[in-house]
């Protein structure tokens, strides 16, 4: 398995999606390709088999407006056929803006209002531990998406309960909508707030899949508390235009821009 060369066609698929439907959010998308990518390939049970069951792990994509990257995962993965990704946001497309669990297999949990997707990761992660159940439970936050004040309840509550099946990834590309987090809101120090919730807090290089393989056995290995991944990322990663420029969070490529983002990333345009 290569995951260098399944992330490239994630980024792909992501740039194609988005220039398709001339609407949605590549910048975030391409900075979490690489750790979702493991995620999807390397760390969770999940397969086409089993996608139905509940017995497998779990992921939550709380940043929900970043679906193209996890229509691209799934496609990846085998979940989600190739042809279906170009009826990303068409209106009789089942692959909406945002994700939605009642219409995509291997959807598990439908997400675009921020601050409740780890809300629901923690709630799953609670009935695992209810159920004396070993699957995990994966959740991705966006940098920006930690100035809502629901995830820190959802912190709180997996720390109280010490759900050490519950891996937290914090997509650190230091951009949202409006441009750079701490001229935003200021959301920052994390590793310290974090800590101070009472999780286990590792930083990575988030393109880099020695560093994201170790974090998750370190992860697994975690007993008493939940543990949450800064992963350090580069907005736009890929495409040379696209990268840390907030412009990009949610806005589609004309055909030139396309053009050069499919030559940069190996692919026809």
């Amino acid at each position: 398995m290569n995951l260098k060369e399944s992330a490239l066609n994630m980024r792909r698929n992501i740039i194609e999606m988005v220039y398709t439907a001339q609407s949605g959010h590549p910048g975030g998308s391409l900075s979490a390709c690489d750790i979702v990518c493991y995620l999807y390939l390397k760390e969770m049970n999940i397969t086409k088999e089993n996608a139905r069951s509940y017995k497998r792990d779990r992921f939550v994509l709380s940043k929900g407006h970043a679906s193209p990257l996890l229509y691209a995962a799934l496609c990846e993965k085998g979940l989600l056929d190739q042809k279906e990704l170009c009826g990303f946001r068409q209106i009789d497309s089942k692959l909406q803006g945002h994700p939605n669990m009642n219409y995509v297999e291997g959807v598990d949990m439908s997400t675009g209002s921020l601050g409740q997707g780890i809300s629901a990761a923690v709630g799953m992660a609670i009935a695992n531990k209810l159920d004396k159940r070993e699957d995990r439970v994966y959740c991705l936050l966006g940098d920006g998406e930690c100035e809502e004040g629901e995830v820190y309840e959802a912190l709180m509550s997996a720390s109280h309960n010490k759900l050490d099946n519950l891996c937290l990834i914090l997509d650190y590309n230091h951009l949202q909508i409006d441009g750079d987090i701490k001229d935003v809101a200021g959301p920052e120090p994390f590793k310290e707030k974090f800590e101070a919730f009472g999780l286990k807090v590792l930083e990575i290089d988030g393109h880099d899949f020695n560093a994201i393989e170790e974090a998750f056995n370190k992860a697994r290995a975690e007993k008493g508390r939940p543990t949450m991944i800064i992963a350090h990322t580069i907005k736009g990663k890929g495409v040379s235009f696209m990268e840390n420029n907030y412009a990009w969070h949610g806005s589609a490529p004309n055909s030139e821009q396309y053009e050069k983002a499919m030559q940069e990333l190996g692919g026809e345009a």
